[in-house]
């Protein structure tokens, strides 16, 4: 408290002394104070006693707070607060300050406060000689021609001094010397320049350059200067020409340099200097092929090879070079360079001739090919050698003129090398030499002389059993080296091992591909392997074959389930049962389980497991023997009876298994046992399992017994007659055992269409096929031999021309033709001069060998002359080579013959001379003297001899003359000779014509036209249009705008009136405002100009032509200045914050304005926004005061940005804004106030304990501690308990919190009053009230009140009468729930039942109610179970489940309500009459098969297949073997007997061997094929002795069929002995 009012006590104190300010500042005076000091007084110096001079007293110094108020960056000047005397701040540079401005003042105000003052001092500035006078180039270079005019004048410029009046510049000096003088010049500015004056002529071959000092010196004491160094030199003028070394340059090149060689070097000098002597190198007259082959510096004269050169192309290059100086003076020399030849052209090879395919039976000697080699080298360059590689069967030999033949030097192989690439290398005898390589590819034609041949000796087969019939199971492949017809193979199956059946039964084979095909599909058990030789046949005249033997092999496969043979799974009663003594100890053999596989290998592999056992660990089962053996002994626990189930399974993939039922019966004898055999009580799902196995058996067997009824009838009908319908079931008549197959059986891969019929006689199946449904086309045998290539012919033709070419004449024949003779014109009669007669010219052949050339004649076929085919130009076959020749050669046939003709090409006059060049320009100076030469070039005439170019002439005129020279190569050109004096002011060019002239008949002649130009000579120096250029701008000029445009003039031509403009003298820094253009001489803006910064500028410009004279004229440049710069304004000091009630006209601020501009431009005026309670009040000398005006209110507006615009009087006017911010201190006027009147809060019940409901805010418009609002609860309307206990609140942010969880049922809504009150002094508050709603939330499940859970009996049970209508009501759920609101809102739903349709329920009553009649499928006991829930989010719900019975009354009702057994006796009786059907009908079965058996028999007398169960001589109780008892190929091997006395099956396990076969006596081969048939018996023995050495001997019937040669090991079927 004691803080805030010392701070209102300093706030009344500012607010006291800004009124008494304002008060005083009224009368502020506007006295002013003047001093002077010069310049450069050091810092501290007194410039004057100003308290003196305000009248001031020591002890008004301190109380008055004198000081200086400054409005610029830099402070000059300071007040000593002790004595009041002003001293010097800084360092005082006039120049800095004021620059040229006189007089220089320094202005500067003083505030004196208690009361208020501004007071003006003005510190005049005085100039001492403190600077020397300074050029701003102090180096400068003159360039004066040796023809300049006595009394020219060349601008120095001027030096600078920032000096005034008598410190200026104020003379100048030059240092002795007898050509220059200098004269002092003064501007209209004032500003003295310097001119250097020429007093004497120049002479720049005595003195080519001067050294000069030019002295500035001003007027000061002691005087200064500044000097300038100039650097003169003297040009020269344009009086030599340039002089070559050499008249005539030779170099002498090898064809094969490479591009940017350098050739020569042409070198001329001229005595002139600079651009006179700088020359430059060009061609003048260089033929057109040299054009594209060299090049010329053209700055240091040097010659490179820019083009490849060519030695056949053009041996010798002659061309013309000019030099040429910097004046246009020009000179000639002529260059002639010689090409050597070098070895670059490579041989070319032509083939001439060539004879391919050749056959490969040629003899050696046969001609292949003619060849014609050529290089365009010459000498050794060109000499050519051909040959061969060594390893090739051909050879290549020479004959006349250049022609090679290519024979065949050994026999030929095509199936070796059916094509060669031959390589013919045509070698020159240069150095190095050069070869061409060309390639020849010769085809050699095949003859049938290779059968064909298979990859394998033999071909082993392994096909897979069941393979599918009619695929694909191995292809032979059979090569031909031959090619075409010879080499075409086709494939035929000759003849197999398979003797019964053809075996085209078995496979076929594809005669195109080889592609053998399975025409059955293989058992293996039946049928495991045979043989096939297939052939192969090319198809050649006459045509070679081969054959192969294809071994077939049948792999078994995994197709046959192990069959357990013991114990018997068709055994009854106590066949299944074992018995086990009870003291059988541990490893005891119960049984043993025995099985067979059908199939062999892997795939017969047995193994034996437990799957199921009533104690699993009782028993065990030999994996590999079937052994079953109990694990440990028998304990009392143990049950007597035990059923164990055993699991079978081969080793096949995927394996196949069986299963028996084994039960075993623990008892010491057989008494004890059959209490356990029999069947005991089981429960109903097994009464229900067995009923169905028991009907299921029933009807199976009803249904076989009903197909043999059947078949029976049908086998009586068959006797009785031949019905078509039943023709497959007819005796066969060819056989009764073997395979059927039809009349039509055709070879063949597939398809067939067949019918599987079963036979009445046997059991195995038999196929009939029937006729395919495909048309087979017959296999044909082409004779014809239309496309094959007769070769016997071509041999014939080679071999003749072979003899003809050893004949071939060099005889050479010659003509000569004028050129361009008309096409069809006869050129000679070749025919008669070769000794042809008329018959012997189409025989012959005679044609003209091209060899890719162009065919300039040909050759008639009907007369034999020799024609023009083509145009000749004799100038494009031959150039300018004077005996042009065209070689060709003629071939002619039957016997061959070559013969060599030329024909000699004459020249006519077609060509007029031409220049290569038509416009010839020269440019002599008006200095060349008379005598002078000018090389004109030569002209062309690709004629030869008189025809060719002879003379030149040259139309009349006084100037020049021509003349006729020749070169040392026999061309002549022209050259201009100079008569007469040029004068270009006279007459600056001339036009001639210039002819050249031939020797033909008529004469013809080529013209060229020369531009005659005559050089002018700088002797004009330029002339400005004025001396003084003035002009006005106005300072806001955009940049690049144009200031002025100087112009000069020279009388001279070219470059010598090319006139360039520069500045001659120009201060730095005015070099970077002004651009001036060197060739049109404008004067533009670079940089904005300022008025404020300059209000002239003074420029000299130099103009110079392209001689070096020079011309000078000066530039007067004055800126008008423009309104472009805003008023400044400055704060001089303001107060704030200001307290919210202040008077009006509280002094606020004190500011100063200025304007850099002058005029009506720098006068200003200021004011302020009128809406703001602020007024601006102009005092003395540009400063203005800114008072309150108005009432002010910090919660309103807490801060004001003031805004003064201080605008000048220019047009446009500008302004400029200055902001002020003046901050509102605060009081405390305002109390806090909340947002609403009152406020109403929602709390959701089951709210945590100290959680936030709710926030009550109120604001404060005042600031800091007055805005500091604290809130509290000031009462409420809950009295049975104080209000702390329910809600309380946070005295800082006004939340209100829960001070306990809060119950919906329970406390449903109250209310309380919160007051906030602020920080001030004194305080302030206001009050609020604020209700608290409770919000129901879903937190109670809905209770069912009927039907009750709780209770029991019939509570839970509705009974619905039977005749019940649709929409009965059968009972209402009822349910509440203790939430409200929506949440208390119930629905009710069917969730199960057991008829869905037959019932519904209100939705929201309850109600259930039958949706339809019952009906007698209906169940009588129905279940339904209701769910009930509210809309609570989430909802909740409960469930209640009835019971419902439909009936008429409760004794109805009442055993409905109670679950009743099944009786036993309704499943006993069941199973009784299904067991009896079963056995009837299995008896019935039984009874038919045995009749039809034994029908049979009686028909067939003794069968066969049953003697192993007739008597047998030696005993009585022999062994009986089953007929069709095979071995399979088991790891151990069995013997199964079947005695005649027991049905009880024994078994005598022998030990592990399967070689069964070496035990049997044959007759047939030991390695013969055995198989049961029939049609032969055969007798064998074995001996029991080999077994096991007792001599006990037995005999069985063992039928055999011999299939095969002798390749396979005996195969037997088992034949048991007894024990």
């Amino acid at each position: 408290m004691d803080r805030k009012h010392e701070g209102n006590g300093q706030a009344l104190g500012r607010q006291v002394l800004l009124l008494s300010l304002l008060s005083l500042c009224s009368w502020a005076a506007s006295e002013q104070i003047q001093y002077s000091i010069p310049e450069e007084m050091p810092k501290g110096s007194v410039v004057g006693n100003l308290a003196k001079d305000l009248g001031l007293n020591a002890r008004e110094l301190a109380q008055r707070n004198l000081h200086a108020v400054s409005v610029d960056d830099m402070q000059y000047f300071t007040i000593s607060a002790e004595n009041g005397k002003l001293y010097v701040n800084d360092r005082i540079d006039r120049e800095g300050i004021c620059d040229m401005t006189t007089p220089c003042l320094v202005n500067f105000e003083i505030v004196v406060e208690n009361p208020l003052n501004i007071f003006h001092i003005t510190v005049v500035i005085q100039d001492i000689n403190d600077n020397a006078p300074y050029f701003a180039n102090g180096h400068i270079s003159l360039e004066a021609s040796e023809s300049s005019a006595l009394g020219t004048r060349f601008l120095l410029g001027r030096a600078e001094d920032p000096d005034i009046g008598v410190n200026s510049l104020q003379n100048y000096h030059i240092t002795p010397n007898q050509y220059f003088s200098v004269e002092a010049r003064e501007s209209k500015d004032g500003k003295k320049f310097a001119e250097l004056v020429l007093q004497k002529t120049l002479d720049r071959e005595r003195e080519q350059s001067f050294q000069l000092t030019l002295f500035a010196i001003d007027g000061g004491e002691p005087r200064k200067s500044g000097t300038m160094q100039i650097q003169i030199n003297v040009t020269d003028t344009n009086d030599n020409f340039p002089v070559f070394s050499k008249e005539l340059y030779r170099a002498t090149l090898r064809e094969d340099m490479s591009i940017g060689s350098f050739v020569l070097q042409i070198l001329a000098s001229d005595d002139d200097e600079g651009t006179n002597a700088q020359i430059t190198y060009h061609f003048v007259n260089v033929p057109m092929n040299g054009q594209e082959k060299f090049s010329l510096d053209p700055v240091n004269g040097t010659i490179t090879l820019k083009g490849p050169l060519d030695f056949e192309e053009t041996r010798e290059y002659t061309m013309t070079a000019a030099a040429k100086d910097g004046g246009g003076l020009v000179t000639h020399c002529n260059i002639e360079i010689t090409v050597l030849d070098e070895n670059d052209n490579s041989p070319e090879v032509n083939i001439v001739s060539l004879f391919s395919p050749v056959p490969e039976d040629s003899v050696s000697g046969t001609l292949i090919a003619l060849i014609n080699v050529k290089d365009k080298d010459t000498g050794d360059n060109g000499k050519v050698t051909c040959n061969l590689p060594n390893h090739l069967p051909f050879k290549i030999i020479p004959s006349s003129n250049n022609y090679y033949k290519l024979q065949t030097e050994t026999p030929l192989d095509r199936e070796k090398h059916s094509e060669y690439n031959i390589t013919i290398t045509a070698t020159d005898q240069g150095t190095p030499a050069l070869s061409t390589h060309k390639a020849i590819s010769l085809l050699i034609s095949d003859i049938n002389d290779n059968a064909p041949f298979f990859e394998k000796s033999s071909y082993t087969i392994f096909v897979p059993e069941n393979n599918p019939s009619g695929a694909s199971i191995f292809t032979v492949k059979a090569l031909d080296p031959d090619v075409d017809q010879n080499a075409r193979i086709s494939y035929s199956i000759l003849h197999s091992n398979i003797k019964e059946l053809p075996i085209s039964s078995y496979i076929s084979i594809n005669s195109e591909t080889g592609a053998l095909y399975a025409q059955r599909s293989f058992d293996y058990e039946q049928f495991r392997e045979f043989q096939l030789q297939v052939k192969a046949q090319d198809g050649g005249s006459p045509p070679l074959s081969s054959n192969v033997t294809v071994r077939v092999f049948i792999m078994d496969r995994n197709d046959n389930s192990p069959r357990i043979l013991s114990p018997s799974q068709e055994a009854k009663g106590s066949a299944l049962f074992e018995m086990v003594p009870r003291s059988a100890e541990a490893g005891y053999l119960v049984t043993k389980v025995v099985a067979v596989d059908a199939d062999s290998g892997h795939n017969a592999w047995l193994s034996y497991h437990v799957i199921q056992a009533t104690e699993p660990g009782f028993v065990t089962v030999g994996s590999h023997t079937g052994e079953i053996r109990t694990a440990r002994a028998f304990v009392e626990k143990d049950a007597a009876k035990q059923k164990l189930v055993i699991l079978v399974k081969d080793n096949g993939q995927p394996s196949l298994s069986a299963t028996v039922t084994l039960n075993l019966v623990f008892a010491e004898n057989f008494q004890e046992a059959l209490p356990e055999m029999k069947n005991q009580s089981s429960s109903p799902d097994y009464q229900s399992d067995l009923q169905f196995y028991l009907v299921l058996a029933l009807a199976l067997l009803s249904f076989l017994f009903l197909l043999t009824v059947i078949l029976a009838i049908l086998m009586k009908l068959r006797k009785s007659g031949n019905p078509k319908f039943l023709q497959c079931f007819a005796p066969v008549p060819h056989s009764k055992t073997g395979a059927i197959f039809p009349p039509n059986f055709e070879d063949g891969t597939l398809p067939y269409s067949y019918q599987l019929c079963l036979s009445s006689e046997s059991r195995k199946n038999e196929f009939t096929f029937l006729t395919p449904n495909i048309q087979i086309a017959d296999n044909i045998l082409c004779n014809n031999t239309s496309g094959v290539p007769i070769l016997n012919s071509g041999e014939k033709s080679l071999n003749s021309e072979m003899e003809s070419t050893d004949k071939a004449a060099s005889e050479q024949i010659q003509y000569s033709v004028p050129e361009e003779m008309e096409k069809g014109s006869i050129a000679g009669n070749l025919a008669k001069d070769l000794g042809l007669s008329p018959g012997e010219i189409a025989n012959r052949n005679l044609h003209v060998l091209s060899l890719g050339k162009k065919q300039y004649f040909t050759i008639s076929a009907e007369n034999g002359k020799l024609y023009v085919n083509d145009r000749i130009d004799r100038e494009g076959i031959c150039g300018e080579t004077i005996l042009c020749l065209i070689n060709f050669e003629v071939m002619a046939e039957n016997p061959m013959n070559i013969f060599h003709v030329t024909v000699a090409i004459q020249d006519i006059n077609d060509n007029t001379p031409h220049f290569l060049n038509e416009d010839i320009r020269l440019e002599p100076s008006e200095l060349t003297l008379p005598g002078d030469r000018f090389v004109l070039g030569y002209a062309e005439d690709p004629d030869v001899g008189m025809n060719s170019l002879q003379s030149y002439q040259l139309m009349p005129n006084q100037y020049f003359t021509l003349e006729t020279r020749k070169r040392e190569d026999g061309n002549k050109y022209a050259e201009l000779i100079l008569s007469k004096q040029l004068d270009r002011e006279s007459e600056s060019s001339f036009h001639l014509t210039l002819l050249a002239l031939d020797g033909g008949k008529p004469a013809k002649t080529g013209t060229a036209k020369i531009w005659v130009n005559v050089i002018d000579v700088n002797d004009n120096p330029p002339v400005f249009s004025q001396e003084l250029y003035k002009v006005s701008l106005k300072e806001n000029a955009p940049k690049g705008s144009s200031v002025v445009q100087v112009k000069a003039t020279d009388r001279d031509e070219g470059s010598n009136a090319q006139i360039s403009y520069s500045f001659s003298r120009i201060v730095k820094s005015d070099r970077q405002k002004f651009h001036l253009d060197p060739q049109d001489g404008t004067i533009t803006i670079m940089e904005t100009l300022d008025f404020e910064e300059a209000e002239k500028y003074s420029v000299a410009v130099e103009a110079k032509d392209g001689g070096g004279l020079v011309a000078h004229c000066n530039v007067e440049i004055k800126i008008i200045d423009e309104n472009d710069n805003a008023p400044e304004i400055v704060l001089v000091s303001s107060s704030s914050p200001i307290p919210e009630d202040s008077a009006s006209g509280t002094l606020v601020a004190l500011i100063h304005v200025k304007d850099r501009d002058s005029g009506e431009n720098g006068n200003i005026v200021c004011h302020v926004l009128s809406n703001l309670p602020f007024q601006i009040v102009s005092t003395s000398n540009n400063y203005y005061k800114v008072l309150t005006h108005g009432v002010l209110d910090r919660e309103n507006t807490p801060e004001y940005n003031i805004t003064i615009t201080a605008t000048d009087k220019g047009n446009p006017p500008l302004s400029t804004l200055k902001t002020i911010s003046v901050q509102i201190s605060d009081i405390n006027d305002n109390p806090p106030a909340f947002e609403k009147p009152s406020y109403t809060a929602y709390v959701p019940e089951n709210n945590p304990s100290g959680a936030s409901i709710f926030r009550v805010k109120a604001s404060d418009p005042d600031l800091d501690r007055n805005a500091r609002i604290l809130y509290s609860i000031q009462k409420s309307n809950i009295e049975d308990l104080p209000l702390s206990s329910y809600v309380s609140i946070n005295s800082e942010t006004g939340i209100i919190y829960a001070q306990r969880s809060f119950d919906y049922e329970q406390f449903r809504e109250f209310q309380l009053q919160v007051k906030a009150q602020d920080g001030g002094s004194p305080p302030l508050s206001s009050n609020v009230t604020v209700k608290v709603f409770i919000v129901d939330q879903n937190d109670n499940s809905p209770q069912i009140l009927y039907p009750s859970k709780g209770v029991e009996g019939s509570a839970l049970f509705e009974m619905i009468p039977l005749s019940a209508d649709a929409d009965y009501l059968v009972t209402k759920v009822v349910a509440v729930d203790a939430d409200s609101g929506h949440n208390a809102w119930l629905s009710y739903h069917l969730l199960q039942a057991t008829e869905p349709g037959l019932f519904t329920i209100g939705h929201h009553t309850g109600e259930i109610r039958t949706s339809r009649t019952f009906l007698e499928r209906d169940a009588v006991k129905q279940k339904v179970v209701v769910l009930v829930k509210d809309n609570g989010h989430p909802s909740l719900s409960a469930t209640v489940t009835l019971n419902l019975v439909f009936a008429e009354n409760f004794q109805e009702a009442l055993p409905e309500m109670k679950t009743q057994p099944i009786s036993p006796d309704y499943q006993s009786d069941l199973q009784f009459y299904l067991v009896l059907a079963l056995a009837l009908i299995s008896f019935l079965f039984l009874l038919t098969v045995i009749l039809a058996i034994l029908m049979k028999l009686r028909r067939s007398g003794n069968p066969k297949f049953l003697q192993c169960f007739g008597p047998m001589p030696h005993s009585n109780n022999g062994v009986i073997f089953p007929p069709n008892y095979e071995e399979g190929t088991l790891p151990y091997s069995y013997q199964l007997c079947l005695s005649s006395e027991s049905r009880i099956q024994e078994y005598a396990f022998p030990a592990s061997s399967i070689q069964t076969a070496e035990n049997i006596s044959s007759k047939n081969k030991p390695e013969a094929l055995l198989t049961a048939n029939e049609g032969n018996i055969l007798n064998c023995e074995m001996d029991k002795s080999d077994m096991d050495g007792g001599g006990l001997v037995n005999h069985c019937n063992i039928e055999l069929t011999v299939l095969d040669e002798n390749e396979n090991s005996p195969e037997v079927f088992p034949c048991l002995s007894s024990p």
